[in-house]
């Protein structure tokens, strides 16, 4: 983001409070657009994030998809439920939604300005109900009763349920990690546990055990996130 979104030094210092969007990437996108291609929207950046309801890009994003080739996997990855404003151009996608814990006195501290957890369960459900592909994203997960965070992921829906631990410099050498304001969370409450890349192995072994028991796809890391739009 610092060379591609040409940010400024002090830019990159104020995480979550700008963000910077295309106003052509409908038209750059059907462009772009080949048989076959997997997209993913997107690991980044939330296409549902409040600046979405005041710019609108999404409906001719979805558009641009349902007009193109045949044979396009176009995954949706949100905790907004903004995305249900959309839901007669969802047809033929799939969606990623993020639950991140089973307790909303911890979803207040690490995201006071998302979703409540009951409204993301009643989002989940109103997209399978209305024939969405939809999976639930267990990501970054923060701390919970992991056995009945994905025993309600499978609960509210019937594909596969992909986690993710908090991204460690132990664990992730390069690239992005968890931000240094989680981290500080984590250590002012007493959850500095789920920082430690054993117990976040210990956490996922938990939940793979309940889903394995019930006979569904379970999956974390890189390889988790690609079953989300692989056949």
């Amino acid at each position: 983001m610092r060379v591609q979104a040409d940010l400024r030094p002090e830019d990159w210092t104020h995480w979550g409070q700008q963000t910077t969007f295309k106003t052509n990437a409908a038209e750059l996108l059907a462009k772009a657009l080949r048989p076959g291609q997997a997209i993913y929207c997107s690991p980044l950046t939330d296409p549902y994030q409040p600046a979405e309801a005041e710019r609108c890009l999404m409906p001719d994003i979805l558009r641009a998809i349902a007009s193109g080739p045949s044979g396009v996997r176009f995954v949706i990855q949100t905790r907004g439920p903004m995305i249900l404003r959309d839901l007669d151009l969802l047809t033929g996608l799939r969606v990623g939604f993020s639950v991140t814990t089973d307790r909303d006195d911890v979803r207040r501290i690490f995201e006071p300005h998302c979703a409540p957890i009951e409204e993301r369960w009643r989002v989940i459900r109103t997209l399978r109900d209305s024939g969405v592909a939809v999976f639930v994203t267990l990501a970054p997960i923060l701390p919970c009763d992991p056995e009945a965070l994905v025993a309600r992921a499978l609960e509210e829906t019937n594909g596969a349920v992909v986690a993710d631990p908090f991204h460690v410099r132990e664990v992730k050498k390069s690239g992005a990690t968890t931000r240094h304001a989680a981290v500080e969370i984590c250590r002012r409450y007493g959850w500095a546990d789920w920082l430690d890349p054993e117990f976040q192995q210990s956490v996922l072994a938990s939940m793979r055990r309940v889903a394995d028991s019930a006979g569904r796809p379970f999956g974390n890391g890189p390889s988790g996130f690609a079953m989300l739009h692989s056949d």
